[in-house]
């Protein structure tokens, strides 16, 4: 079994689950002076730290990208797989492409958690779950060009009130065209559930 930790480079999530905070260098020395064999960054975007840089600090480290997390989409940027509106649904999409796009030369996977949204404000149950299969279908074949899966995490009823429990989570799987979609399991998630 292979260990990793988070580093967080988004200022608007300080304080939330993360290990490591803003200074991805020092990050990395830490997190290797530890044992751990790679990372998860959740970063603003994927201009917040350039490919070479990335590759440099975790090659320097002896590390890994473990996977990037795309809830800066949210946290930062309000975007939602699940809006009412279109614009901010296509928007959402881009952004974890590009997020994909900056994981995958490095091995690692997009993790879509909190950018899944939440049914509500005149969307149905239904219709938020169609938004988010279709944007998983289309997600999931962009990350099998880097030989990567799309990574979905089910949360906590709080976060989200679309898929709530690993079941749910799995039966969303089933219904997708794609195979190249996986569900995280979050113990955190699934402790409240």
């Amino acid at each position: 079994m292979k260990s990793a930790v988070t580093i967080s480079l988004v200022t608007e999530a300080k304080g939330g689950p993360f290990v490591f905070w803003d200074d991805l260098p020092a990050a990395c020395r830490q997190a290797a002076k530890l044992g751990y064999d790679a990372v998860e960054l959740f970063a603003p975007g994927p201009d917040a730290v350039s490919q070479a840089e990335l590759a440099a600090l975790l090659k320097t480290h002896s590390l890994g990208l473990a996977a990037v997390g795309t809830g800066a989409g949210w946290v930062k940027h309000k975007l939602s797989l699940t809006s009412p509106d279109a614009e901010t649904r296509t928007r959402a999409k881009d952004f974890i492409r590009s997020m994909i796009d900056f994981g995958g030369p490095h091995g690692a996977p997009a993790i879509i958690g909190s950018m899944q949204g939440r049914f509500g404000e005149g969307v149905s149950k239904d219709q938020a779950l169609d938004w988010l299969k279709a944007a998983l279908n289309d997600l999931g074949e962009h990350a099998r060009r880097y030989s990567v899966p799309l990574v979905y995490e089910p949360l906590n009823r709080y976060e989200t009130n679309l898929v709530n429990t690993e079941a749910a989570g799995a039966s969303l799987m089933e219904s997708l065209q794609t195979d190249n979609v996986r569900v995280l399991a979050d113990l955190f998630h699934m402790n409240i559930e």
